[in-house]
């Protein structure tokens, strides 16, 4: 199998993250593909209609896209156990809202690489930043319980999220107010399979 990527991407350092903590990096090829929002690349539209990464490309089937069906079908591959079935509804609002955070933060980044100046609008980088804002308020104050114990694909989830927010959006200083969460936050990035897919 092919995982198309680009390291930076949150989406996809969930999948690198999860082949490297189920042993799956050998049975999956990392190939790095450039692609943006006004040019994609034409292996991944081949692949992939919508254009987006992640991308698993199969031996069985077509490929297989948006992050949480490629890691719900790796975690199945490997017979890890990332998806729980007794807290499977928790888990996957938790990875929900780690996607949130992702699909907002990565909208403020666009704002400002890919639209013009003029047309950049401070209103909905501010919107899309509350979003982030109270999505990291509730991991703070709702989710640290589900955020402990065995690895789940939550947790891989939140951790890359906020990993990119520091990526990108360093400046807003996520941590004031949300100890507790970045105390795990740091203890998790130490992780091997997160040192190894850091951007």
């Amino acid at each position: 199998m092919q995982l198309l990527i680009s390291p930076a991407s949150p989406f996809v350092r969930k999948v690198r993250v999860l082949l490297r903590e189920t042993g799956l990096l050998g049975q999956v090829q990392e190939v790095e593909t450039s692609t943006s929002p006004l040019a994609s690349d034409a292996a991944l539209v081949a692949a992939n209609p919508i254009a987006k990464i992640p991308t698993l490309i199969r031996t069985t089937g077509p490929a297989l896209y948006d992050s949480r069906v490629i890691t719900r079908f790796l975690n199945d591959y490997a017979d890890a156990s990332l998806y729980p079935e007794a807290r499977i509804w928790d888990i996957l609002a938790l990875e929900a809202t780690a996607d949130a955070i992702m699909e907002a933060a990565v909208s403020m980044t666009y704002e400002a690489r890919f639209r013009p100046e003029e047309a950049q609008s401070a209103d909905w980088v501010e919107a899309q930043w509350n979003k982030v804002n109270r999505a990291i308020s509730a991991l703070n104050d709702r989710w640290m319980s589900h955020l402990s114990g065995p690895l789940n694909m939550g947790q891989i989830g939140a951790a890359c999220a906020l990993s990119y927010v520091d990526l990108r959006h360093d400046a807003r200083q996520w941590r004031n107010g949300n100890a507790e969460l970045a105390a795990w936050h740091a203890a998790f990035s130490k992780r091997e399979s997160m040192v190894a897919t850091a951007a």
